[in-house]
């Protein structure tokens, strides 16, 4: 870098003219081999997602990014050269227009790269870009952006009338739109070139300047004439003093001819100029009916077909005076909308409220205030995307939000290290969240009435917060298919008898969750815990049972790590499949798989759902082989 070239601190490249299909990926596996790269971001357009064509490559090293700035340059991505830059965020340095050079007057062929080795010999290029069209061809015109503007001055000075590729070029420094507009508006009221159409095809050169030699010098004069060598109705006439050109025009332009024509009379413009004066004033005037007719008209659909202009306006003139009422047709037939204009907005306002519902004919009417294609297409993305911030929003809460209690939350957290326990233990037991010990705990001997007093010995498990009551409940459902070995539930003193009864302090319609496992074989297993809640209590949630595996809950699936998810719903859906189909249970299930996880449990808990998807897969699978089948005798 030059003394005086700007700073790049940030090692940050921005990448341009890229292909819409290009993702972070791709642009990762390209950049990597310049360097270690810290990030890249493809700028997407903020509602479709699709890609805008430019990229930002943020680089760790400085010496990385200009690395790839030299040596990357202009190369191919899926058919398009990308084109690289260091990347101002300060835009002050590109709105200065400081060493920005502009080029016209271009051969097609010249792109990027030939105009960056062109320039390049004059000083470090910031950026180098030649315009093309949608196509992806060269408009003829391009800009060089130096780093100082001793290069750029430079490179007019040399560049400016040479010659590339046999056309003569023209090279001067840029000039914002702002400021060319303006030099444009100052040069229109200084002009010497008229432009003269709608005479007829019966106008020579002769008659032409015999029209216009009144009001001063004329230096030339045509008429535009076809191949049959009549006129084609339009010429131009050029004066030697721009007062004499001014008058003509004030003077002959609508002057009516012969064969009743009104000739117009106007500055000579290049295509693009006008085409521009035109958009402009089409603009002003869509801004000026709009605004005419914001609050007064009204958009109606869903109208019946025999509904025409005269009843629409019927049907809508209680409500106030109608200036205009139309509904759309094509080919004669109705297309089921239309307008009607009202004079004033408060009456547009009633008609509304009163016709908005109302079935005329044999359709209910929906009315409201008309408003442009844009300002409607915003309206309904900025409503899609409300919505989808909702939905995401409801599922969010569907899974931490316990319906037996319908003010907690249950977050999932990571659980605690268990001891004492061996190695064939750990395999089977799947880690859940804990639920408090209850140390010194008092149970009633249900089976003699007694009131026995113990000791739980609960050094194997450490106190955890309290779980929801919809949580405990779901993990007692699984006491009995958690074997574990080495906890005495109960000290060796404690007689021994059923733990059916309630506990001291609880009411018998509710339960309060144990605070230690037992092992599968236990002879006595708690059956309160296996019972239905009361209408009182709180919710149970449904527990998912296969055959030869521990039953499976919502809160269980949200516990989990997201990459065990998928596993435990496999590993149940498995099984159900192969009873269906056994020779395609595999493929089967991982289709299955990529349903969300919601519809997964609930077509685990309902079998008829399961058949449905299971017969929508093997359909699915069996028009893939015949459509395979098919390929080869077509070749």
């Amino acid at each position: 870098m030059n003394p005086g070239a700007p700073n790049y601190p940030m090692a940050s490249l921005y990448v341009g003219n890229l292909h819409t299909d290009i993702t972070e990926a791709m642009l990762f596996e390209k950049f990597s081999t310049a360097g270690p790269v810290l990030s890249i971001r493809v700028c997407r357009d903020m509602i479709t997602r699709r890609s805008l064509g430019y990229a930002y490559v943020n680089f760790q090293q400085p010496a990385d990014a200009e690395r790839a700035l030299d040596t990357m340059n202009f190369d191919i991505i899926k058919g398009r050269p990308i084109r690289i830059m260091w990347s101002q965020r300060d835009p002050s340095l590109r709105k200065s227009g400081v060493g920005n050079v502009f080029i016209k007057n271009l051969d097609k062929n010249i792109d990027n790269k030939a105009m960056y080795d062109t320039f390049s010999a004059f000083g470090n290029i910031l950026s180098c870009k030649v315009t093309q069209d949608e196509s992806g061809a060269s408009k003829g015109y391009g800009f060089v952006h130096f780093e100082t503007e001793e290069a750029a001055n430079k490179s007019i000075e040399k560049v400016n009338g040479m010659l590339l590729n046999g056309k003569k070029v023209y090279v001067g420094k840029f000039i914002p739109r702002k400021e060319r507009q303006k030099e444009l508006g100052e040069k229109a009221k200084l002009f010497t070139n008229v432009y003269v159409k709608n005479f007829g095809e019966e106008m020579s050169d002769d008659k032409l300047k015999e029209m216009f030699e009144k009001y001063g010098t004329i230096t030339s004069h045509k008429v535009m004439i076809k191949d049959d060598g009549k006129s084609r109705g339009f010429g131009f006439v050029a004066f030697e003093d721009p007062n004499s050109a001014e008058q003509a025009v004030l003077d002959l332009n609508g002057k009516e001819i012969a064969e009743g024509k009104c000739m117009y009379v106007g500055r000579a413009q290049k295509k693009a100029e006008r085409q521009q004066e035109l958009k402009r004033k089409f603009e002003q005037l869509k801004i000026e009916r709009l605004n005419r007719y914001q609050g007064v008209n009204l958009y109606v659909k869903n109208l019946d077909d025999t509904i025409d202009d005269e009843r629409l306006r019927k049907e809508f003139t209680p409500f106030g005076t109608i200036t205009s009422a139309k509904v759309m047709m094509e080919d004669g037939r109705s297309k089921g909308f239309g307008f009607v204009c009202f004079s004033q907005p408060e009456e547009a306002t009633k008609a509304v409220t009163e016709m908005n519902g109302r079935i005329v004919g044999s359709k209910p009417l929906y009315v409201a205030l008309a408003q442009r294609k844009e300002d409607r297409k915003a309206h309904l993305a900025s409503q899609y995307m409300q919505r989808m911030a909702n939905m995401r929003m409801q599922q969010m809460g569907q899974i931490f939000h316990q319906p037996g209690n319908a003010g907690s939350y249950f977050v999932p957290t990571l659980p605690q290290p268990q001891r004492f326990y061996g190695p064939a233990q750990m395999a089977q037991i799947r880690a859940t969240p804990r639920w408090p010990a209850q140390p010194n705990q008092v149970r009633p001997n249900a089976q003699t009435g007694n009131s026995g007093f113990a000791s739980m010995q609960a050094a194997p498990f450490r106190a955890a917060p309290r779980a929801p009551a919809a949580q405990a409940g779901a993990l007692r459902n699984n006491m009995s298919a958690r074997p574990i070995t080495g906890l005495q539930a109960v000290s060796n003193n404690m007689p021994s008898r059923s733990m059916t009864g309630p506990a001291v302090g609880v009411s018998p319609g509710q339960s309060r969750p144990s605070n230690y496992k037992y092992t599968a074989n236990m002879r006595n297993p708690p059956q309160a815990a296996m019972a239905l809640p009361t209408p009182s209590g709180p919710s149970m949630q449904q527990a998912v049972h296969i055959q030869g595996q521990e039953p499976l809950t919502a809160s269980m699936l949200a516990a989990a790590p997201p990459q065990e998810q998928k596993q435990m719903l496999g590993e149940r859906l498995f099984p159900l499949i192969h009873d269906m189909n056994p020779q395609l249970t595999g493929k089967i299930t991982g289709m299955l798989l990529e349903i969300d996880n919601s519809e997964l449990l609930h077509m685990l808990e309902h079998k008829e759902s399961l058949k449905a998807k299971v017969d929508e897969a093997v359909a699915v699978l069996q028009a893939h082989q015949a459509k395979q089948a098919v390929a080869p005798k077509k070749e």
